[in-house]
């Protein structure tokens, strides 16, 4: 298999190797193709967890349970505010 790349990519590889890091420039190939694959599946198991949400609250909304707008947006309100608390204590 042949791949090309751009001179750009070129010199990063070529820098990972020079670093002592990798020994060759197919092992960082190699390294940098099992990470985008990790990264893609997550990417994929995330999407469908937000599917599977955006099902459950279409369902919800068909069964009447919807909430007035000022209470989501109250809501999502305080959970953003929540959430910039616990960074802040991190």
């Amino acid at each position: 298999m042949n791949v090309s790349l751009t001179p750009e990519l070129e010199r990063l590889i070529e820098q990972r190797v020079a670093s002592g890091q990798y020994t060759s420039a197919s092992e960082v190939m190699r390294e940098a193709l099992r990470l985008f694959f990790r990264y893609d599946e997550s990417r994929s198991r995330e999407i469908d967890r937000l599917n599977q949400r955006i099902a459950e609250g279409l369902a919800q909304l068909d069964r009447g349970e919807a909430i007035p707008a000022e209470e989501a947006r109250r809501r999502t309100k305080e959970r953003i505010a929540a959430r910039r608390k616990a960074k802040r204590a991190d």
